[in-house]
């Protein structure tokens, strides 16, 4: 039945869906070209601010910390604020830490401003799938979020570039002067543009949940990002933080459980007891933390310490694999539409179990040729599991559960992500012979990493397989 409501509302509004996805998909652009953007920043900024490359890293570990924390309110919020008003607030948040990050005198201020930005990202991506879900028709969903991960998609392959040019040549806060602009001018086209109806519920946000929600996903990752700037494997200030994040969470869990039984919940954890949600849901996970790892921190990092890039000669040699995702993200997404998730996904995480493995025999005497290759690899078998892995589980929720669903999604993509990345950063300055990452211990990282890519090619059989138009078969 929900099915069936989500197949009519583009016909009556088919002439808003076009502009409204498309605003939406750009304004996730600058977005997450604001993500990857610092990917390559860490030995600027350890040389230019005088830090660590484990405090430096929190450019990105405390980006994702505030992801993690600010995502599961989306679901409240898309129950309760129409797209128009989350689309604004979302892109206000976003410029107004853009305007911080570019006036920041040191690492205090550009850490707020990458936490701030964080708060507007965490809304964005949400409204993003929930409005592909919402608007377009059931058989089209597949095609349609290919359609925006091509867009999306080019944004981490530009970033790194991007980024290394501009560090570079203009130093770390023209990162922000440049991404101003460009948030700006999309907010003025939304405010045009983005204009649809929305199922809205009167739900009161309860605190308590949040405050959980603050305590546990911030505890957890804060500790494990504190984790690097340590020498010593138990520092109360490491696992302190990261034992009472587990206890909040698990407060937090029981409490959404009762609230759910009466939709008051702040994030509906129902979704997570559907098998055609929750399967594809651990497979996005581990694809996301290995993109983060793999692709935003230890690549780079291989390239400038251990290969001696610049900034933008790592960036550009990352690009061509972005470039690989962004170009297979609609086929991708057509040929789900076609047959199913399972005949897609499989290929894919086996393209990136190979790829990570091949990346842990990375040393000094690696060419950059290799590195481009392989890399294409790996981004092309995320680009086959990115979009079947993202639809796929949306598909499986009635419209209501829409909101709930993406934020878990999201949720716990940057929570792995922000765990990928300070363990990666930990074990390859622990791994070291000196007090940043060298050959080795980024080696050690790798292998991993590998690690993760094996477990999520044994997974990927149980995604379910379906006959054409989404007839579904028998699951194994």
């Amino acid at each position: 039945m929900s099915g069936t409501r989500a197949a009519t509302a583009p016909s009556a509004h088919e002439d808003r869906t076009g502009p409204l996805i498309g605003v939406l998909v750009v304004a996730a652009f600058v977005m997450f070209l604001n993500e990857t953007v610092f990917s390559v920043a860490l030995p600027a900024l350890t040389r230019d601010l005088s830090l660590t490359t484990a405090t430096a890293q929190w450019v990105i570990s405390g980006y994702l910390v505030a992801m993690a924390i600010v995502l599961p309110v989306t679901g409240y919020l898309l129950d309760r604020f129409s797209v128009r008003r989350i689309f604004i607030g979302s892109l206000t948040v976003f410029i107004v830490g853009a305007l911080i990050g570019a006036l920041a005198p040191g690492f205090g201020l550009l850490l707020t401003a990458r936490i701030v930005q964080a708060g507007g990202t965490a809304t964005m991506v949400p409204l993003l799938m929930t409005s592909v879900m919402r608007y377009v028709p059931a058989h089209r969903r597949g095609a349609a979020m290919g359609a925006t991960s091509v867009v999306v998609a080019v944004a981490p392959a530009v970033g790194p570039a991007l980024g290394g040019a501009v560090i570079d040549t203009l130093g770390w806060r023209w990162i922000f002067w440049i991404t101003l602009p460009l948030a700006l001018a999309v907010l003025a086209v939304g405010i045009v543009v983005v204009r649809a109806p929305s199922p809205l519920r009167v739900v009161s946000l309860d605190l308590p949940s949040l405050a959980l929600s603050v305590i546990g996903f911030g505890g957890i990752l804060y500790g494990l990002s504190a984790l690097g700037e340590r020498r010593t494997a138990l520092p109360f200030g490491v696992w302190g933080p990261v034992a009472a994040g587990a206890g909040a969470l698990l407060l937090f869990v029981v409490r959404q459980r009762s609230l759910q039984r009466t939709d008051r919940a702040l994030l509906d954890l129902r979704p997570l007891a559907l098998r055609r949600f929750s399967v594809p849901l651990v497979l996005a996970v581990l694809m996301f933390l290995t993109l983060i790892v793999a692709g935003s921190v230890l690549l780079p990092l291989h390239l400038q310490t251990v290969l001696g890039r610049t900034g933008f000669a790592a960036g550009m040699t990352l690009l061509p694999g972005g470039v690989m995702l962004g170009v297979l993200g609609r086929p991708v997404g057509a040929l789900y539409d076609r047959v199913g998730a399972r005949f897609v996904v499989v290929p894919g995480a086996i393209a990136i179990a190979t790829a990570l493995a091949v990346f842990a025999t990375f040393g000094h005497g690696t060419r950059t040729a290799t590195v481009v290759g392989v890399h294409v690899l790996f981004m092309t078998g995320v680009a086959l599991l990115m979009t079947p892995l993202i639809t796929e589980a949306l598909s499986a929720l009635p419209e209501h559960l829409y909101g709930h669903g993406s934020a878990i999604l999201n949720t716990l993509q940057q929570v792995s992500a922000g765990f990928g990345t300070a363990a990666s950063v930990t074990i390859a300055t622990l791994a070291s012979a000196g007090a940043a990452p060298d050959s080795t211990g980024l080696r050690v990282a790798f292998v991993c990493t590998a690690g993760v890519g094996l477990v999520l090619a044994g997974l990927a059989p149980l995604t379910r397989t379906r006959r054409a138009h989404g007839t579904e078969t028998t699951d194994p």
